[in-house]
C-alpha cells in the first residue's frame, strides 16, 4: 500500500479550496431554495396557466430541473463536507476504498474525491 501525507502547504491549499467551494456551492443552495420559492408560489398562484405557455418552460418543468439541481447541490455538500472531516482527521488524499494514495492531480482537479482512479473506475464513477 503507498500512502502519502500531505505536507503543511498542501493542508492548507486543500483546506482553503474545500472551504471556498463549500460557500459557493452553499450560496447556489440558498439561490435554488429561493427559485424554488418563486416557482411554488407562482404555481399556487392560480393565475399561472403554465401548460399553455408558449413562451418558455412549464412550471411543472422548472420545478422538476430545479428540485433536480437541488439534489445534485446536495450530493456536492455532503461529499465537500466529507472531504473537509477527512482533511481534519488526516486521512484527505488517501483513497476510502483500497487505502491507497489519490494523486495530487486528481486532488486539484476534484478536491471532494474520496476515491483513486482505479477505484472510481471500478465503482463508476
Amino acid at each position: 500500500m503507498h500512502r502519502r501525507t500531505l505536507n503543511a502547504t498542501q493542508v492548507a491549499e486543500f483546506e482553503g479550496v474545500l472551504l471556498a467551494r463549500r460557500a459557493d456551492v452553499a450560496a447556489q443552495r440558498a439561490r435554488l431554495d429561493g427559485s424554488l420559492a418563486d416557482v411554488r408560489e407562482s404555481r399556487s398562484d392560480g393565475m399561472a396557466d403554465d401548460e399553455h405557455d408558449p413562451e418558455g418552460p412549464t412550471m411543472s418543468s422548472e420545478w422538476s430541473r430545479l428540485a433536480g439541481t437541488q439534489l445534485a447541490v446536495d450530493d456536492e455538500l455532503v461529499q465537500l463536507d466529507a472531504a473537509l472531516e477527512r482533511l481534519a482527521a488526516g486521512s484527505y488524499g488517501t483513497c476510502v476504498r483500497c487505502g491507497e494514495s489519490i494523486p495530487i492531480d486528481r486532488l486539484r482537479a476534484r478536491p471532494e474525491a474520496a476515491l483513486c482512479i482505479a477505484c472510481a473506475q471500478a465503482v463508476g464513477g
